[in-house]
């Protein structure tokens, strides 16, 4: 359950649980208190966000760096690229809005996990591989309530 002020939004998190020591590729939701950093949103898909938060228009080009020896692990880049990379122009709908969170961004930890998002839910909440998921009417109304100094505290077993 996320919630917000007096708020409850029921919310998908990664499939292994919630852990301290997130690694990459364990399906965990890392434990902390993250910043909100930019939002991404597919153009032909969904309007622009309303938010206080930076937003940023996904182009079919565009991917995550997941590659823990890559020297842009955990970073944006330009698709296609030569090492491993998360397509964010997904078919499936649940990068239709993404929030960037400050997870192992500054420091990048190699292999301590990369591409944390929030992101829109698949149907019946089905568990992520690490990200924080919601329907896509609950995340764009949390959207529109979230302040640029807006923080996202995930809590462990």
């Amino acid at each position: 359950m996320l919630a917000l002020g007096g708020m409850r939004f029921p919310c998908a998190l990664g499939r292994t649980g919630c852990r301290v020591r997130k690694r990459e590729g364990d399906g965990a939701t890392p434990v902390g208190l993250w910043r909100l950093r930019v939002v991404l949103y597919r153009p032909d898909r969904v309007q622009r966000p309303r938010t206080h938060l930076p937003v940023q228009a996904i182009r079919p080009c565009d991917g995550w760096c997941d590659a823990p020896a890559d020297r842009n692990y955990n970073r944006p880049v330009h698709l296609p690229y030569p090492a491993s990379a998360e397509r964010l122009w997904r078919t499936d709908g649940l990068y239709d809005i993404v929030v960037v969170l400050d997870y192992n961004d500054r420091p990048r930890v190699r292999g301590r996990g990369s591409a944390i998002f929030m992101h829109v839910a698949k149907p019946g909440y089905a568990p992520t591989e690490g990200c924080i998921a919601l329907a896509r009417p609950y995340l764009s109304r949390l959207l529109e309530r979230m302040g640029s100094r807006a923080t996202l505290a995930v809590r462990g077993p």
